[in-house]
């Protein structure tokens, strides 16, 4: 039982820093988004995955030398799947506007990341034929649920604000937050495609809470080449768009600035450096509830981070208390999960 209520714990550790990331890139003045997003990732997927993996393993270079070049060649390529779904997040928000593009994008991502794992290990039947598989199958649905209710108070609380789409277009929109979320489910079979990185890892001794971080020096590659790739092509194609002109700002507003991309990027890291210390308190046969998790609960906080933010405090009271009954149901959906764990 303290292992599952540390791994449900953990991952809403990691979801939480997950649904804050994006408060102090905000806050960046007088840069482009581009360089801006740059910036974060140097962090998030360059420096902090090599250099926890530099402390955690006793020779870096023969550690990935001596992982099989299909393992390798897989999770970049579902890290860089992850990278464009990532960079497609942008237009679903502009097609959609953010509550409706957010819900349908993560429920997506929540669904796919979640069943086709197991599909592909033929672990799937399990679900169907099991007490426990019953119940957590329960729990995704419940928590699919939650996510929906969480984005319709959104949708009522942007109605209210009199905010809109930047270019709204359902059928445009749709279509590229259900491609937003297909393909941000690529983290996930990431994730699960450098299982054995993370077997390696405890081989040599590596703590089983800290055996998945090495994988994330692949994983976070694939990805920081798409999304890399496109801020320079922007800041390069695009004339408004200007990397000199970010740079030229006054030193200090870009020391402010370059703080505050760096907490974000940060930030971003840790979601998946706590998913890793939950996932090592799931069972291997139920390690498909870990990206329903870190999902809803995603969700679950972007929710209590938009109230503490204020970003509520003007609207009726109704969005209110559906925003609040969403969030109950998908801390209910992660209580049935944790109960499917248990059985």
């Amino acid at each position: 039982m303290n292992s599952i209520i540390a791994a449900i714990g953990w991952h809403m550790v990691g979801a939480a820093s997950a649904a804050s990331f994006y408060a102090p890139i905000g806050k960046v003045k007088r840069w482009s988004w581009e360089t801006t997003w740059a910036v974060a990732g140097i962090f998030s997927w360059v420096l902090l995955p090599i250099g926890v993996s530099l402390m955690l393993l006793p020779d870096f270079q023969a550690f990935y030398a001596g992982i099989d070049s299909d393992v390798l060649l897989k999770a970049a390529l579902f890290g860089a799947m992850w990278g464009v779904g990532n960079v497609s997040y942008g237009l679903t928000m502009r097609y959609l506007g953010m509550s409706l593009g957010i819900g349908i994008a993560i429920g997506t991502t929540l669904v796919v990341g979640t069943i086709i794992p197991p599909f592909m290990h033929g672990q799937f039947l399990f679900l169907f034929e099991s007490r426990s598989g019953l119940v957590t199958l329960a729990g995704i649905l419940v928590a699919l649920a939650g996510v929906a209710v969480v984005s319709y108070a959104g949708h009522q609380k942007e109605e209210q604000l009199g905010l809109s789409a930047e270019q709204l277009d359902i059928r445009k929109g749709l279509l590229l937050a259900v491609m937003c979320g297909i393909f941000s489910s690529g983290m996930s079979f990431a994730i699960d495609a450098a299982k054995p990185m993370e077997a390696s890892a405890l081989k040599l001794g590596v703590n089983p809470l800290y055996a998945a971080l090495p994988s994330y020096v692949i994983i976070m590659g694939g990805g920081a080449l798409v999304n890399f790739a496109y801020c320079i092509v922007r800041l390069i194609a695009i004339p408004s768009l200007s990397f000199r002109a970010d740079c030229s700002q006054p030193a200090a507003v870009n020391a402010r600035n370059f703080a505050l991309a760096a907490t974000g990027g940060i930030m971003w890291y840790l979601q998946f450096f706590f998913y890793a210390w939950g996932a090592a308190n799931v069972p291997q046969s139920l390690s498909y509830v870990n990206w329903m998790l870190h999902m809803s609960g995603y969700v679950l906080f972007g929710g209590l981070v938009g109230l503490a933010l204020g970003e509520w405090a003007k609207v009726t009271r109704r969005p209110v208390v559906i925003l609040w009954v969403g969030m109950a149901v998908i801390i209910a959906a992660a209580n049935l999960v944790g109960l499917g764990m248990a059985i």
